[in-house]
């Protein structure tokens, strides 16, 4: 059952139902106005048009709290039916149809990934890994984190959930420290990037158990993912503040195949919060030519090293952004005031400011070689831009909470959290404007 009104305003006073007309087709609430808003019985909305964008915007959770995944983390089901999200309470599902929410696990837990082969869920609770059916809520344990490896890290599933993969501290190795960089270019990032931690990346063998080390390094890793597609494809990232960093890499599961996405070129250069596409053939990645310069959304094909860049204005930049099932659309989250995109390359804080609060679609357009293909051509990085369509206005959001867009697997919506309203739900707007 969803909480009470009053249950609401005791743990967030801020959040203030001032009026409702009889009709209750008006409602106002944290200062925001849902003309024709349908309303749940804690006095938050349910779905409205945003009246700034003309998009449909539904809430999809019901208990405030509830949050969507990670970008890059799969959050629906094999069937394409189900969204997982997490809750103060547990993991629950939504019925992407329905809209019925199902308490899936109690407790809190970490979750990794909706399994690609079995839709189920995978997730770790006291250094062990469970995976529970999304239907059916059976559970089994998978795996235990390795004891040859310290916390420190993330984990991940391959596509086809034979391998547990992993990044931990080596409990056997020493620390090679670094010089910490200078100033606000360093920080908390540039800090824990200095202390020169003995990581590594490792893979467990579901089936059978097999633990196995496949890269040692001092280098900071994170961000660890596996292709949707290829079960021996991992990617990874090089952390820390980006500028410092060749920053996105991929290697095979065998050990074999390091390989670096995106070679840094210029002073200030930095490119991360990476993805697989859909099909796992293209990974892209945010790139700024230099941070807080130019921006970009980057891609190169993993089998022909292809590259594409889009570029985009400043004020459309975003955290994270997400690409379509087919490939045809982007979407991103946008971003706060303390963003990239409101600052200059030297970190001094714009005004008026750069940075765009908004759910964003982005068209991709190629620009076309009118000079036709040259054979020493073929090298060369393929250019566009995107065309941006605001769906959802965030002004009201609070972006030390990160929205995290995905596409849904038919396309049609975008998913994302916010706390928009106050408490933090999930949410998804239809990419469509409607009738």
């Amino acid at each position: 059952m969803p909480p009470s009104p009053a249950s609401i305003l005791r743990i967030r006073p801020v959040l203030l139902v001032r009026h409702f007309m009889a009709s209750g087709c008006w409602l106002l609430v944290s200062g925001l106005c849902f003309p024709n808003a349908a309303r749940a019985a804690n006095g938050l909305p349910v779905e409205w048009i945003d009246s700034d964008t003309g998009h449909r915007v539904i809430r999809l959770s019901q208990e405030d709290g509830s949050a969507s995944l990670y970008f890059h983390q799969n959050a629906y089901s094999a069937d394409s039916r189900k969204l997982i999200m997490t809750t103060p309470s547990g993991l629950s599902t939504v019925n992407l149809e329905t809209r019925a929410i199902d308490q899936v696990v109690s407790g809190r837990v970490n979750v990794l990934v909706t399994g690609r082969k079995t839709g189920d869920v995978y997730y770790v609770r006291d250094n062990t890994i469970f995976a529970t059916n999304l239907d059916t809520h059976a559970m089994r344990e998978v795996a235990r984190v390795p004891s040859a490896v310290e916390p420190g890290g993330n984990l991940a599933i391959n596509a086809d959930e034979t391998l547990l993969v992993g990044l931990g501290i080596d409990p056997q190795g020493k620390a090679e420290p670094r010089p910490t960089p200078p100033g606000d270019l360093g920080g908390r990032l540039g800090a824990r990037w200095a202390e020169g931690r003995p990581m590594i990346l490792y893979t467990v063998n579901l089936p059978t158990g097999e633990f196995r080390r496949l890269l040692a390094s001092h280098d900071w890793l994170n961000h660890l993912q596996c292709s949707p597609t290829d079960p021996g494809i991992i990617m990874f990232c090089h952390e820390g503040p980006w500028h410092f960093n060749d920053r996105v890499w991929t290697i095979r599961a065998d050990g074999t195949g390091l390989r670096l996405m995106h070679k840094r070129t210029m002073d200030l250069e930095i490119a991360g919060h990476e993805f697989f596409s859909r099909d796992g053939k293209t990974v892209w990645y945010d790139l700024q030519t230099p941070k807080s310069g130019v921006f970009w959304v980057a891609g190169v094909n993993l089998a022909t090293g292809e590259r594409t860049w889009y570029n985009l204005p400043r004020n459309e930049w975003s955290v994270h952004y997400n690409v379509s099932p087919d490939g045809a659309l982007f979407a991103g989250d946008g971003g706060g005031p303390g963003s990239v995109a409101n600052h200059t390359p030297d970190g001094k804080t714009l005004s008026p400011p750069g940075n765009g609060q908004w759910i964003y679609l982005f068209r991709p357009v190629l620009v076309p070689n009118a000079a036709g293909a040259w054979p020493d051509q073929k090298d060369l990085i393929h250019t566009g831009y995107f065309q941006a369509e605001r769906l959802v206005n965030l002004a009201k959001h609070d972006y030390r909470l990160e929205p995290n867009v995905t596409f849904t697997p038919d396309g049609k919506w975008i998913v994302f959290r916010s706390n928009l309203l106050g408490p933090t739900h999930v949410f998804e707007v239809e990419v469509n404007k409607a009738p």
